[in-house]
């Protein structure tokens, strides 16, 4: 199948973002921070632990653990959290309880003992546990540096799914201590509670677990462009470049908007990473969705304990594991204005020169509000994605579509019979993801018809594409549907997608 176009639709000769098939691992993207100043894998598992089909169900499983201690066991049997779909756990490789996606960490110590004997015992025998499958749920484990994440799940996605996952939630972690400081934690004090340093943080990671549920960029590795015209994300990048070009040792400036990247202008030969983007968004959103500004404190020292985020210019360090792992950026994190809520992030190796960032970001917005890109931005954030039909495919109803040469994706606006049901849109597109990315046996092109849709996957070498069509859509008029649907966001591409890649 041919794709009608000369060029990938989004492809661009340099990206924004670091370009990378698998956004699971912490890999150190420089050798230091203070390379700047001065100017690792997914786990693999032996043997996979599988079919434990004489244990049907986690309630099954909590219960021939031979739980000792009566108070846990009863908590553990409670309904509501019996009923949850996915738990996720963390905690030390000595046995202690880090986090619980639900429930008291405290509660569920005589758990966490059960999940470090099983890992223990396996790694005596010079093995390593991946996974157990146990009726319909899955048991999924994943070690790092001094942790062990465990997630237990009913939802269907895989196994791969999940450990991505449980990344995500380590790099959420690292991205508050650094891995430097985790190591040396666990290599001075192996019982160490690491609660004592993550308290309030809790909330982030679930935020992010949360996140990472309803929205696809997480299944792709990409990241979303609010939409605007080229000539207009051109003219907010040359303001932040003007503003910005004589400050040393600024490495990125970024600018965000309802989850969707404006602009990121960037140090040279440096690029982000979508996993740390994704931390950084989780970070944006969770603080937007707190109540008590002295919550925010917590979290980060995100913004001074009296001030609303969103009327406050902060001062907060956050390591980003995939650039470098060891060390902290410091974030000057403001709004551009109370008139334009799209979010900027002026990220520095340098600890003191808040001030001198503030002074930058005063003239941006300036440059900005003199050249109408405040109101351009506000538009754009005012007016919804065009559906599928609106754009002229009614056999249409939805599609994600990722160009790997910049590690970004466009999508349109949801539709029926998805609007009251988004979680059920993003399953069959799980499902589609897997199917093409399966470990033992990759496919390149998917077309399926069930009762309630037709799903077509596609994979090359430039571009990923899921499409979701009416049930009694045949292969051929798929195919004669995404020919021209390509042609469509070739078409439109400067508005859809961060083509150039602005640097100081």
């Amino acid at each position: 199948m041919s794709t009608g176009c000369d060029i990938e639709p989004g492809a661009s000769s340099e990206s924004v973002l670091v370009v990378s098939e698998s956004c699971d691992n912490i890999e150190q993207m420089s050798s230091s921070l203070e390379e700047i100043k001065n100017s690792n894998s997914v786990v693999s598992s032996d043997e996979t632990i599988e079919n434990c089909n004489n244990i049907d169900n986690f309630e099954d499983a909590c219960s021939n653990m031979n739980l000792n201690a009566a108070q846990d066991d009863d908590y553990m049997r409670n309904k509501e959290w019996l009923s949850k779909k996915k738990h996720i756990f963390v905690l030390s490789s000595a046995g202690k309880p880090i986090y619980s996606r639900y429930g008291n960490e405290d509660k569920l110590a005589t758990l966490y003992g059960v999940m470090q004997a099983l890992v223990s015992f396996v790694q005596d025998q010079n093995d390593s546990i991946q996974s157990i499958h146990a009726g319909d749920t899955l048991f999924v484990f994943l070690f790092k540096n001094h942790l062990i994440l465990v997630a237990v799940s009913k939802s269907g996605e895989s196994i791969s799914q999940l450990i991505s996952q449980l990344n995500y939630v380590f790099n959420q972690i690292t991205s508050v201590l650094t891995l430097t400081r985790l190591n040396k934690i666990y290599e001075q004090r192996r019982n160490y509670d690491l609660r004592r340093l993550l308290s309030g943080v809790e909330r982030l990671i679930d935020h992010l677990l949360d996140f990472s549920e309803r929205e696809p960029a997480f299944i792709l590795g990409g990241v979303q462009c609010l939409t605007l015209p080229l000539s207009v994300r051109d003219t907010i990048s040359s303001a932040i470049v003007q503003a910005c070009n004589k400050i040393k040792n600024l490495v990125f400036a970024i600018l965000l908007a309802n989850n969707k990247l404006i602009t990121l202008v960037r140090m040279k030969k440096y690029c982000i990473h979508p996993v740390d983007l994704h931390l950084i968004l989780n970070l944006v959103q969770a603080s937007e969705s707190l109540i008590h500004p002295v919550d925010l404190h917590l979290i980060l020292n995100l913004v001074q304990a009296s001030e609303s985020l969103k009327t406050a210019e902060s001062w907060t360090p956050l390591c980003l594991p995939r650039f470098d792992a060891s060390g902290f950026l410091y974030g000057h994190v403001s709004y551009l204005s109370e008139d334009c809520q799209a979010c900027l992030l002026l990220l520095t190796v340098e600890r003191d020169v808040f001030f001198t960032l503030s002074e930058a970001k005063q003239r941006i917005v300036e440059k900005l509000r003199r050249a109408n890109c405040l109101e351009a931005i506000n538009q754009s954030l005012n007016t919804k994605e065009e559906t599928c039909t609106a754009i002229g495919f009614p056999e249409l109803r939805h599609y994600l579509y990722k160009c790997k040469y910049t590690a970004q994706f466009y999508q349109p606006s949801i539709s029926p019979p998805y609007t009251l049901d988004l979680s059920r849109l993003l399953d069959v597109y799980k499902a589609a993801h897997q199917m093409l990315h399966c470990p033992s046996r990759p496919l390149k092109l998917i077309f399926q018809r069930t009762p309630k849709e037709a799903i077509l996957a596609w994979d090359t070498k430039g571009f990923e594409l899921y499409a979701v069509l009416e049930p009694l859509t045949d292969t051929t008029t798929a195919i004669g549907i995404i020919s021209k649907l390509l042609s469509w966001i070739k078409k439109h591409e400067g508005k859809l997608f961060h083509l150039n890649a602005p640097t100081f």
